[in-house]
């Protein structure tokens, strides 16, 4: 696939370029600013974005702010954060954004095929989502809300379901029964009210749900 980068440290800038080259992708442009990420876009029309958040002038949320006006011109665009820092303000806001989105933490990448997998089902449609991204946003959570309802172990089976884990890679995780992550599934969805539908992925929509909260 064709992807647009956009990091501001020219070392892992051309790094990220060099690792997706290995795997088969091919890197339309890799940029350095907000600015450049959206006139990338428009020129190549990438088939997935990889982007930082904090980037000139200001460093703070110039990325993150940049993706979800991207995400709003272009609904359907994969986009994938890398970044040291979970941005809380603007975070939650691209997550609800739909499928074809994640969120990663630098630091906790720690094998560079599992990076390219994410980027990967971000491409396909899925949502993948680093755990302490939720643990961080869910710490600023106020007031009631269905979330309350939800046991330890079933924030954990959610915080893995937001990495796009099967059941049976829960299982393994928990080191539990596929049957017992089955039903903490199926209480979660319950909880949340999230009825089965012909159209929705319910997984999706449960991360999602759990994020929102966090806003």
């Amino acid at each position: 696939m064709r992807v647009v980068i956009a990091e501001d440290s020219v070392l892992l800038r051309e790094g990220l370029g060099q690792i997706l080259g290995r795997f088969g992708h091919e890197v339309a442009a890799a940029v350095a600013d907000a600015p450049a990420l959206a006139a990338a876009v428009a020129q190549h029309r990438p088939d997935a974005v990889l982007t930082d958040v904090r980037m000139p002038p200001g460093f703070r949320d110039e990325g993150l702010r940049a993706a979800l006006a991207l995400r709003a011109e272009h609904p359907d665009l994969p986009v994938l954060v890398l970044s040291q820092y979970v941005e809380q303000s603007y975070a939650a806001d691209l997550l609800q954004t739909g499928g074809a989105v994640g969120y990663l933490l630098k630091d906790r990448v720690g094998e560079v095929a599992e990076f390219v997998d994410a980027l990967d089902r971000v491409a396909a449609g899925g949502t993948v989502i680093d755990p302490e991204v939720v643990r961080r946003l869910l710490a600023r959570r106020r007031g009631h809300s269905p979330l309350e309802r939800l046991t330890a172990r079933e924030r954990e089976v959610l915080a893995l379901m937001a990495e796009g884990r099967s059941n049976g890679a829960i299982a393994r995780a928990l080191v539990v029964g596929e049957a017992a992550v089955v039903k903490h599934v199926g209480s979660i969805f319950g909880k949340l009210d999230l009825h089965q539908t012909s159209d929705d992925h319910r997984r999706v929509r449960a991360v999602l749900a759990y994020l929102r909260e966090a806003a």
